[in-house]
């Protein structure tokens, strides 16, 4: 009988194993697109980080100097002034606007449906070329902006060719294209109970103080997630500032994103060390800042199962 069930189990890890076989077969395209497209792309830039490399001539080793230069190039420092200033004004405003849109959505509403894809629809868009395009005639001299002020005698400016202003274009934009956190926020909202309401209600608790001391408390694991994805796809943002700027970074360096100014080192100076040392300060840059909004939410960040 003992030996059996050792003839059973015997079979039966062979019968696992042979399916772990299987599996491992499907996913062996993966685990190369993993190699050839992520883990070998990564490995180069950081060998090519530590060399001088123009694409013309072999690699030649210089060590860290990439990595110092970038603290003197004058360039480098505007552009990460203007992606801070970006980071720090589009995503605050962006996940508020986002979330107020989306306790407004929240009721069920004759036609509200409609209401809630018009409102995603700018955020299908991306950081699509079309999309830029269109903001550039907005807020040119001419644009729709200017023709509407013009109504009131408002006399407009190129919005875009001032460097107190093209930022802030950048900023709205950003803004604008708020739906997919919004649907984020709206499905969380429909999550939190009304029997939560409900009894704040009859303690008359005014909607204010209902949206303060329980909507915001329950949503914060969720502002939490929005916020990070926000500040990621901020740093990283490209083609929005490459469209309005005619991919120079003007007037004055103030739409001088850091991925357009890496861009502009990499495939206009063919500075490929250079611009690889900035990929790789770019993704500790971004390690940090998350790192310390990862270490802030145990401060703010409330889960109901805690």
């Amino acid at each position: 009988m003992e030996s059996q069930r050792i003839k059973f189990a015997h079979s039966k890890k062979g019968k696992l194993g042979q399916k772990s076989y299987v599996a491992y077969l499907f996913l062996i395209p993966w685990f190369l697109g993993l190699l050839l497209f992520r883990i070998g792309p990564m490995g180069a830039s950081l060998y090519f980080s530590l060399n001088h490399f123009d694409m013309l001539t072999p690699p030649r080793f210089i060590g860290a100097s990439n990595y110092v230069n970038l603290f003197s190039d004058q360039r480098f420092l505007n552009s990460i002034r203007t992606t801070f200033t970006f980071v720090f004004l589009s995503v605050p405003l962006q996940l508020t606007f986002s979330l107020l849109v989306a306790v407004v959505l929240k009721k069920n509403r004759k036609g509200i449906r409609v209401y809630r894809a018009v409102y995603y629809l700018p955020s299908l868009f991306g950081g699509s070329v079309a999309v830029a395009i269109l903001w550039r005639q907005l807020f040119n001299q001419t644009g729709l902006l200017n023709r509407f002020l013009a109504i009131f005698g408002i006399e407009g400016r190129n919005w875009i060719a001032s460097p107190d202003t093209a930022l802030y274009t950048l900023v709205i934009l950003a803004i604008w294209q708020f739906g997919a956190s919004m649907v984020i926020f709206l499905a969380a909202l429909k999550q939190i109970p009304e029997d939560y309401y409900e009894a704040a209600s009859i303690d008359g608790v005014s909607k204010f103080h209902q949206f303060t001391r329980i909507t915001l408390p329950l949503l914060t694991p969720i502002i939490f997630f929005n916020l990070i994805m926000q500040i990621i796809n901020a740093f990283q943002s490209f083609t929005s500032a490459f469209i309005v700027s005619g991919g120079t970074g003007g007037p004055l360096d103030s739409t001088l994103f850091y991925s357009l100014y890496l861009f502009i080192v990499a495939f206009g100076q063919f500075r490929m060390g250079y611009a690889s040392a900035m990929a790789w300060l770019l993704l500790v840059i971004i390690g940090l800042v998350t790192g310390l909004i990862f270490m802030s939410s145990k401060l703010w960040v409330f889960y109901e199962d805690k």
